[in-house]
């Protein structure tokens, strides 16, 4: 839930804190007053655009933040874990606007993407808007409300994904078909490249080996020449440092005892006269293996120079071409599997089987769910006087199978009794449309896994006793989430566990806008203003009573 939002220096607001409870809010105001502003700012914190304009007269920036509480929301938590963004249960959303039109970001105090923000915040609130009942006007809405409402939002994705496993198999196929020759070309060059690399037979790391060999054999004389030297003098000369090592333990052994330094010094030449030793063995044993190979040294100068030369031609170094063939020998292997058209064509064939079967089990599924969603439109509609309203869902195969499934979906309305059923944009009414989006968005909310419901202004066009239904509506759905409401609407706002006032007053010259959480008393006085108008009678105030009592 949300349990707390700040805005500074934003349009209205210098400075604003609010801290936020479960259940139903109800926000009020006289128009102008800046009721939007809270959903503004809360929107830019969940990502949306921002625009410097909005940034209060006078300041260099705009701050907003919304605190989330996650305990009961693991999805949104194991998004911030697979991202390292976790901070316990508690999740900070902060956005600053400059007066530029620059922004910065932060989840839990690190640096984001507006789109990161953007997803975490789907995660977190849905807003319903005033205008929603604009988008039922488009048949997508009508297929969304079908999937959101029967939970075969899952099934849905997997359509979609089967269908673009299907286009793309078939975009590889037709490639394969009009750039086979080509493909061809391209193969018979990697073949020949390959047959190159495949003669020098150069695995991982043989290269060095190669040229460590060649340049001891290039050196062999001055090698042994060296070693034999060296030899001579660690133990074999006249007075090799093996004997004079011997002669220095001799010397110190009986002064060992009488220093620390003089024994640590005494072990150390004891640890060198063995290195010594074991060394001058592994040199002679080395020299005495040694032989000048002259087939052998013409062999490796002929590997190398043949390594070089590929590592040429390919622009690598030579100890990377066993790299690059196993490089090439993936795209050749990749090419001839675009070559083979029977087995492209049969990927094709499987992947439209899939889709095929996952469609029609989708299709399926929406009708059998189509009638329950229609039953459940139709009785909030009676709820909102509309007690005639017939819904229906029409499914009309598609000519050509498409992302979304297999038949074109289109809810069908009728306001009367004996009218036709027919494409909603064709017969309702802007107030039927309007609480036609109101009955559509209470359902969704009430199928809704997100924990935060805003609706602004959505009973707009409604009003007396369908007023209160809507009201008894979003009460009963602030008992099992939070819910944030805008409204124009006294019985709406009566129903609140909650109630805030956006107020705009004047200060140093200045227009301004806050918020207060009304007490009862205040709470009555409010609703008996939105009720009655500028004059507020006793008999108002009575019955604003008697609306808040009843709640």
């Amino acid at each position: 839930m949300l349990t707390y939002l700040a805005i500074k220096q934003f349009t209205l607001v210098d400075n604003l804190e609010l801290d936020i409870a479960q259940g139903f809010t109800v926000i009020t105001g006289e128009t102008g007053a800046g009721k939007s502003i809270l959903l503004d700012a809360l929107g830019l914190c969940l990502g949306d655009k921002a625009d410097g304009q909005a940034v209060r007269y006078g300041a260099d920036k705009a701050e907003l933040t919304a605190i989330f509480d996650l305990s009961q929301l693991a999805q949104a938590q194991t998004w911030l874990l697979e991202r390292d963004l976790a901070h316990d249960q508690e999740c900070s959303l902060r956005r600053v606007i400059h007066k530029e039109g620059r922004s910065k970001a932060w989840i839990n105090g690190t640096a984001v993407t507006l789109a990161e923000l953007r997803t975490l915040g789907e995660l977190l609130i849905n807003i319903h808007s005033q205008h929603a009942h604009q988008s039922l006007l488009k048949k997508e809405a009508h297929r969304q409300l079908l999937d959101n409402v029967g939970g075969l939002q899952a099934l849905a994705q997997q359509v979609a994904n089967a269908y673009q496993t299907w286009l793309n198999a078939k975009q590889q196929l037709q490639h394969s078909q009009t750039h086979y020759a080509t493909q061809q070309a391209k193969l018979a060059l990697i073949g020949s490249h390959l047959e190159e690399l495949d003669k020098l037979h150069l695995k991982a790391g043989d290269y060095a080996q190669l040229e460590q060999e060649y340049d001891r054999l290039a050196h062999f004389e001055a090698l042994m020449h060296d070693g034999q030297h060296s030899l001579n003098l660690l133990t074999d000369g006249e007075n090799p440092i093996y004997r004079q090592l011997q002669q220095a333990l001799r010397t110190l052994e009986t002064h060992q005892s009488r220093a620390t330094t003089l024994a640590n010094v005494y072990t150390g030449l004891q640890s060198a006269l063995i290195d010594i030793k074991e060394s001058s063995r592994e040199l002679s044993a080395f020299l005495a293996e040694q032989e000048l190979d002259p087939v052998r040294l013409a062999y490796l100068e002929e590997k190398i120079g043949e390594a070089q030369r590929l590592a040429r031609k390919h622009k690598v170094l030579a100890s990377d071409l066993p790299t690059l063939q196993q490089q090439l020998r993936h795209e050749q292997q990749t090419y001839q599997q675009a070559q083979d058209l029977s087995a492209l064509e049969q990927a094709v064939t499987l992947a439209k089987e899939d889709y095929l079967g996952i469609a029609e089990q989708l299709r399926q599924a929406r009708q059998s769910v189509a009638p329950q969603i229609t039953a459940k439109v139709s009785a909030h509609l009676r709820d909102l006087s509309m007690p005639n309203t017939q819904l229906s869902y029409a499914f009309t195969a598609l000519d050509k199978a498409s992302r979304d499934g297999l038949d074109d979906i289109e809810l069908l309305f009728s306001a009367n009794l004996g009218q036709q059923l027919q494409p909603l944009a064709k017969i309702a009414s802007g107030g039927e449309l309007s609480r036609f989006a109101l009955a559509v968005q209470v359902i969704q909310a009430q199928h809704s896994a997100v924990p935060v419901l805003v609706f602004d202004e959505v009973d707009v066009g409604i009003s007396g006793g369908t007023a209160e239904v809507v009201g008894n509506l979003l009460r009963q759905l602030g008992e099992r989430a939070q819910i944030l409401c805008i409204t124009h609407q006294p019985q709406v706002a009566a129903k609140g566990h909650q109630h805030w006032q956006v107020q705009k007053y004047t200060q140093d010259d200045k227009t301004l806008s806050r918020v207060v959480c009304l007490t009862h008393r205040q709470r009555v006085e409010e609703i008996a203003r939105m009720s009655g108008g500028l004059t507020i009678t006793p008999e108002t105030l009575k019955h604003a009573e008697s609306m808040l009592i009843s709640t």
